[in-house]
């Protein structure tokens, strides 16, 4: 005599339980940051560091290697545009002396651009909003991002910020599908010319006050593409710009530390 048929749903109930008993063996995801430091790659590029007493002889061999122009050597003094560098190794390689070096500080983030051109030893931190701002997007920020011709690499990591590990709708900070749900911008790449009307149209979209957020090297001054014709070197050409997150890509823990001290959520 055949046996009976299992019970429906048991093979469903079974890869459930599954799901479930793996989900606690891996435990927590979302990073603690700001609560504590985080852990960053091995590889993992930040602040510049320049000393200035390894350059007596004021070569500027790391300026001359510079993609972007974002280094400037007259003789031991070097300074580093922030806004301009794509953080690559051009300038360490050409170094002689080891004068320029990458430490691992992702907090490099300022409210103006002449905050960004950095001659060591700090640069000064993010500024925050001022109070009737903090008072209106401090606990609800609602953002929409714009890509203005970007390469898809700050976009990545930007969106980034929306998993598991990093969390960002645990700050109260999302982003929307339209710029009239949103209190501002988030804008990626270098605004090519054929993005140029359209970034205008989602600014003007956005309701009264709204806040701006350049991310990465393109949206702060055109990146590798700055001054090519069919560029307009950076979101500031055509919208005003509240926040300035230099890197190319910056790392998901330098846009979210610039974003929290913008409201006033981390010192």
């Amino acid at each position: 005599m055949d046996s009976p048929p299992a019970a429906a749903g048991n093979d469903d109930g079974g890869l459930m339980w599954d799901a479930v008993i793996a989900r606690f063996k891996q435990g927590k995801r979302t990073i603690a940051y700001p609560k504590s430091e985080p852990v960053l790659p091995n590889l993992y590029r930040g602040l510049p560091v320049i000393d200035a007493s390894r350059c007596p002889s004021g070569c500027r061999e790391c300026a001359l290697a510079c993609p972007t122009q974002a280094i400037q050597a007259d003789g031991p003094r070097i300074q580093v545009d922030l806004g301009r560098c794509l953080f690559c190794t051009d300038c360490t390689e050409a170094c002689p002396d080891g004068a320029l070096t990458y430490s691992r500080e992702f907090r490099m983030s300022a409210r103006n651009k002449e905050d960004l051109v950095f001659a060591g030893p700090e640069l000064k931190k993010v500024e925050v909003l001022d109070a009737r701002m903090r008072r209106l997007f401090g606990r609800s920020l609602k953002l929409r991002q714009v890509s203005a011709g970007g390469c898809n690499a700050c976009e990545a990591d930007v969106n980034v910020l929306n998993t598991i590990i990093y969390d960002l709708g645990r700050f109260g900070i999302q982003f929307v599908a339209s710029p009239r749900h949103a209190d501002g911008l988030l804008i990626t790449g270098p605004v090519t010319d054929n993005m140029k009307l359209a970034l205008q149209k989602t600014y003007a979209a956005v309701p009264d006050p709204k806040i701006v957020i350049a991310v990465d090297a393109c949206a702060i001054s055109g990146g590798p593409y700055i001054d090519h014709p069919e560029v307009h070197n950076g979101a500031d050409s055509s919208v005003p710009v509240d926040l300035y997150i230099p890197g190319c890509p910056p790392h998901p823990l330098t846009i979210l530390d610039a974003i929290l001290r913008l409201l006033d959520r981390v010192r």
